[in-house]
């Protein structure tokens, strides 16, 4: 009932000597198989690998601060993505290792255990309060300085990032207002928020540096230039390459050498301030407030007063609250109804009750139903003993009251029908066990609505807007000077980035 099943492409070329070891039964064919959410998980690897490589060209490109900014933070969302996609193509490498050698193990082979249905998690309303000192927020001494922050959420694979904010000491929270909805998350999952902060110097201008540099050595004369030249490179090599804000093994930044996954010299480094990891526990229908490990000191450069904690609203629907469990003709007798009295429905088991309809077409119609029988985590779901003289099943549901208990019983038209019935019940009951608060009532998401277009200005904020001039604005001949340090490939993948994302 739950099986799930996946087409294999053999990764073995023809003719080759593997395939003829294949062919001589001294290998199996299976173990260079890979599934479709193999290939699937390697084609968005492939992807993420190409929209870095862009995103570094772009990075070297960038004359302005806040596309240099913006083109960092998506540098750094890019390198979660490939090192999560990477993570989960290895899990599910060893998980396929495991069932092949169990299948061989095992000939009768065994019941796969109970697992619970997924569903959809949302955060939203994220804000993250500051605590400035009074000499610098109510007596407004001292230098204005700037930090630009964004969150960074994960759940397994699945990573998004929120808007660029920038924040100074005029600011007492730091505030996001996306909705972001995780979909096919467990009900053991684990959602970690990361707050990346960056220290915006007002006087950045990377494109035009080794002009200035050069510019500098020359009125300074050429060996005193020289060696000012290249001490500047140096500290600036060292200081953009050392720097360094998670833990050893697990950088955003990647690793050195030749990992898909290193960082570019070139360019403002987020790093990271805080971070916590929400699960099913924080879930409540309400905005609530969760505690933050600082992972920064006062002495950095991307240092912010955190108060130590945020506030959100987590919220999450399992799909056992939002879709129909099991579906079906069924005779229902109901409490006050005499022995004989009998009422055809049709039955959908969804949620918190045994929603009964008249007719079938009245779910696609959205009609009222007749009656609805309350399914929670205290009713009690039983199968009677067949009728000998009727030749029927029934089952019984029993839900206690403040004055007593109430008893339904069901009557499907064959003995597989009661048995699929039963099994969706027992299902329908181990989910909301595993999903506790979550089923207790249907949490409501708030699915942002779209952006309206704007109209927009000369001056564009992202890098893409302005090296690539408007459709319809130029000719096919009226391509970019020689002279761009942007291609016409990375214009296409920048052009995908954009349209994907907003």
């Amino acid at each position: 009932m739950f099986c799930r099943n996946q087409t294999s492409r053999a990764t073995v070329a023809r003719g080759s000597a593997v395939e003829m070891e294949v062919r001589r039964g001294h290998f199996r064919l299976s173990v260079f198989e890979d599934s479709a959410q193999d290939s699937e998980v390697q084609k968005q690897i492939d992807m993420e690998v190409r929209v870095r490589e862009g995103a570094c060209r772009l990075l070297a490109a960038c004359s302005q601060r806040e596309q240099a900014l913006e083109a960092s933070k998506s540098l750094l969302t890019c390198n979660s993505r490939i090192l999560a996609l990477m993570s989960q193509l290895q899990r599910m490498k060893e998980a396929q290792a495991l069932q092949r050698t169990g299948r061989r193990s095992s000939a009768g082979g065994s019941l796969e255990e109970r697992k619970p249905c997924t569903g959809k998690v949302a955060i939203s309303d994220i804000r993250i309060p500051l605590m400035w000192k009074d000499s610098e927020y109510f007596k407004n001494k001292g230098e204005l300085h700037r930090w630009a922050v964004f969150c960074l959420l994960t759940v397994g694979r699945e990573i998004y990032d929120t808007d660029l904010v920038m924040v100074d000491r005029t600011h007492t929270d730091i505030c996001f207002e996306e909705t972001l909805i995780f979909a096919d998350v467990s009900s053991g999952f684990e959602l970690r928020l990361e707050l990346y902060s960056c220290y915006v110097d007002e006087e950045f201008s990377l494109a035009q540096a080794p002009r200035r540099l050069a510019r500098l050595s020359g009125s300074l004369g050429r060996s005193s230039g020289k060696r000012l030249r290249a001490a500047l490179e140096s500290a600036t090599a060292c200081g953009l390459n050392g720097s360094t804000d998670r833990e050893s093994d697990t950088d955003r930044a990647g690793s050195p050498g030749g990992s898909p996954v290193h960082a570019p010299a070139l360019g403002p480094k987020y790093h990271l301030l805080a971070h916590t990891c929400l699960t099913l526990s924080h879930v409540q229908n309400s905005f609530r407030t969760h505690d933050l490990t600082i992972s920064g000191t006062e002495d950095s450069s991307f240092w912010l007063p955190l108060y130590g904690s945020v506030c959100c609203r987590l919220v999450a629907q399992p799909n056992c609250m939002t879709l129909p469990v099991m579906s079906g003709k069924l005779k229902v007798q109901q409490p006050e109804d005499c022995p004989e009295s009998w009422s055809e429905v049709y039955g959908v088991l969804k949620g918190t009750g045994l929603i009964c309809y008249h007719r079938q077409e009245d779910v696609e119609t959205s009609e009222e139903p007749a009656f609805t029988i309350p399914i929670n985590k205290e009713t009690r779901i039983r199968a009677t003993e067949k009728d000998p003289v009727l030749n029927t099943q029934s089952i019984l549901i029993t839900n206690q009251w403040v004055h007593g208990e109430s008893t339904h019983m069901l009557v499907t038209h064959t003995h597989q029908d009661t048995h699929s019935w039963m099994e969706a019940f027992w299902q329908h009951f181990y989910d909301m066990s595993q999903w506790k608060q979550c089923c207790d009532k249907l949490m409501k998401i708030e699915v942002p609505s779209p952006r309206k277009p704007v109209s927009l200005p000369l001056k564009q904020s992202s890098l893409y807007h302005d090296i690539v001039p408007p459709s319809g604005t130029h000719s096919k001949d009226s391509a970019l000077p020689q002279s761009s340090p942007v291609s016409a490939e990375i214009q296409t993948l920048l052009s995908s980035y954009y349209n994907d994302r907003y």
